[in-house]
């Protein structure tokens, strides 16, 4: 009886197998029709209605580096400031989500490298009639900015001022002064850039341009801004989501896996993984977190996720080496070394000493690994993720991609190739009731 027992449990291990693994297919189409959806609605540009409605204002505005409370006032005299021209070519978008109406900030106009307080006037002039009218602030601010009309602060994006803290820019909506239809008036943009930002060649200021409009128009434009914005993240918000579930699913699976050191690990490097992209969304859509925080985390939080993705795939082939071990710390160690000194050539060689371990760990699948095919293709989505600069870079692969007009990162896609990989091998390590592992 006892053969008979043990081919009755293993075939009800395959078909639990062979059901987690529909669920997981099934659960990732989902995920890419919902993402899909999104992307498609939110890429669609601004209704030619509302647009007609409003009024861009682009053009040229007066501009000055430095700082002075008083260039907010409407008799502030602008007439010896450099003239910026705001518009945008046809067509012209952001590098990142995919913004509309994008142009260059000071560092293209005359003032490379320069950081710091900056200041863009205009005249403006509101349409008489009875609607009350709205300022939508400028989607893309490098990096906190403050709005003003005839020096009445209407709000801004962050907190300026003695102790600047900057966030990521949002979709804002301002209300204009009541009884200010049929008159003209000065708007002032003070924007902030800090020291540490990094530095590119149009980076700097105002990316886009406010707009004037009535309401409700200007409600309607807002939450069109806000499909936009929150398509441009929605991916760092469901793949994190499905990380983890895959969380789940593994300490689910590791009481019964023949890899259960592994899937422990690498429960903590999905956790890390998530928290990671978790973070673009934060810093998007919210102020809970400002720039410095998600740069130093940005900086700092792929240390431990290499570490655990490096010590979680030295389980995959047993006996796992000790050396193994001690060398991913040691890199982990000069990760975060070169980190807190910012020294460029100690964070690239210890990338490059992650990589050659990640290649012995996959020499070492192919010699005596498990699940040879599906293990290697995973590790090697895992190492595209973690390692992109390195290893994709180096074959022209493009860091992002603009599907309906939004922007993807690839980072992004092989997520989502990975995640499903990883469910798959998690499943497929369960081993039959009563087994030893």
């Amino acid at each position: 009886m006892q053969p008979y027992s043990n081919a009755s449990t293993a075939a009800s291990t395959n078909a639990t197998q062979r059901k987690l693994m529909l669920g997981v297919a099934i659960a990732t189409l989902l995920a890419f029709a919902i993402v899909i959806a999104d992307l498609a609605s939110g890429g669609r540009p601004d209704p030619p209605e509302l647009r007609a409605a409003a009024t861009l204002l682009d053009g040229s505005w007066r501009f000055r580096t430095g700082d002075d409370p008083r260039w907010a006032e409407a008799a502030t005299d602008d007439s010896g400031w450099e003239t910026v021209d705001m518009t945008a070519a046809p067509g012209s978008h952001d590098g990142d989500v995919g913004l509309p109406d994008y142009v260059g900030g000071w560092m293209a106009h005359g003032h490379p490298g320069y950081h710091g307080y900056a200041w863009y006037r205009r005249a403006v002039t509101v349409p008489a009639g009875p609607a009350s009218w709205d300022i939508l602030g400028p989607t893309l601010v490098e990096n906190g900015y403050e709005l003003y009309w005839n020096g009445q602060l209407l709000g801004g994006s962050g907190r300026l001022g003695a102790a600047p803290r900057v966030v990521g820019t949002r979709p804002l909506q301002f209300a204009l002064p009541a009884g200010v239809a049929g008159t003209r008036g000065v708007l002032a943009v003070r924007a902030y850039m800090p020291p540490v930002s990094g530095v590119s060649a149009d980076g700097g200021g105002m990316h886009s341009v406010p707009i004037l409009a009535p309401r409700p128009a200007s409600d309607a434009l807002h939450r069109v801004q806000w499909q936009r914005t929150i398509a441009g993240y929605i991916v760092d918000v469901i793949e994190p989501l499905t990380m983890f579930a895959l969380i789940g699913l593994a300490l689910w699976c590791r009481p019964r896996s023949s890899h259960g050191r592994f899937l422990i690990f690498a429960c903590i490097a999905l956790a890390l993984m998530a928290a990671r992209r978790l973070n673009n969304a934060i810093l998007a859509w919210t102020d809970l977190m400002d720039l410095a925080t998600y740069a130093w985390l940005a900086s700092v939080m792929w240390v431990p996720t290499v570490a655990a993705w490096a010590l979680a795939w030295n389980r995959w082939c047993l006996p796992p080496w000790r050396t193994f071990d001690v060398s991913a710390a040691l890199a982990a160690v000069a990760a975060i070394v070169g980190a807190v000194i910012h020294s460029a050539s100690v964070t690239r060689g210890s990338r490059l000493a992650s990589i050659a371990l990640f290649i012995v760990i996959g020499a070492r699948i192919v010699r005596s690994g498990s699940m040879r095919i599906l293990a290697l293709v995973t590790l090697a989505s895992i190492m595209a993720a973690l390692f992109g600069g390195e290893l994709l870079d180096a074959i022209g692969v493009p860091g992002i991609w603009f599907p309906f007009g939004i922007g993807v990162s690839r980072t992004q896609y092989v997520y989502a190739f990975a995640i499903p990989l990883l469910a798959f091998l998690s499943v497929r390590t369960l081993l039959p009731k009563g087994a030893d592992r």
